[in-house]
């Protein structure tokens, strides 16, 4: 079982900052603050595959860890299915029930892109968004009982409304990059692209 740490610090305001260490990435991130967070498909990178530590800052290594899935090099891309993209999409939109505000998403071939808005702690959210999704991805696949996600995900707190704006173009650009789409709106599994799907930043 992995080692795994929480530290919580009360700040002035009513919001909790918090600080997950777990396995080899960092979280941070406040409830009721906009967090960008990417998950991906178990295995869909290639083995093996490490930056050289101390060269690249943890954007530009994010960014080169996207290019490797946008260009689908290894595992699956279960997601490229319309079925198994429709589970997610809908695993999305249920979340916003309790769970958090969602600004932006985009579900691609091997991974999506959120940019939401905490109301619990980060990893609940995530286990019951990954738990659910992976469940019926997994029954639609006929592979129940095996991994669907990667257990990691890497998310960043984002620090002004200039960010914001910047990330949301991310995730609505990223399958145009990916040359799944010639425009962020003909790319069917985006909020972009669905009636109802963007919200402003909080606060």
């Amino acid at each position: 079982m992995p080692q795994w740490e929480m530290r919580i610090l009360l700040l002035p305001v009513h919001y909790r900052y918090m600080q997950l260490s777990y396995r080899r990435l960092p979280h941070h991130y406040t409830i009721g603050e906009p967090l960008f967070v990417t998950f991906r498909l178990h295995g869909s990178l290639p083995t093996g595959r490490v930056f050289p530590s101390g060269r690249l800052s943890s954007g530009k290594a994010f960014v080169c860890l996207d290019r490797l899935l946008d260009e689908l090099r290894a595992g699956p891309a279960y997601l490229r299915m319309p079925a198994i993209a429709e589970v997610v999409a809908d695993a999305i939109g249920q979340g916003t029930a309790s769970d958090y505000l969602l600004h932006a998403w985009v579900v691609m071939p091997n991974h999506v892109h959120l940019l939401i808005t905490p109301q619990v702690e980060l990893a609940a959210l995530l286990r019951r968004l990954k738990g659910a999704s992976a469940r019926e991805s997994n029954k639609l696949l006929g592979q129940t009982g095996r991994p669907f996600w990667q257990d990691e995900s890497y998310d960043r707190l984002v620090r002004n409304a200039h960010e914001f704006q910047r990330i949301q173009n991310y995730i609505f650009q990223n399958p145009v990059r990916a040359g799944l789409a010639r425009s962020a709106e003909e790319y069917p599994w985006s909020s972009i692209s669905r009636p109802g799907g963007l919200k402003p930043a909080a606060g």
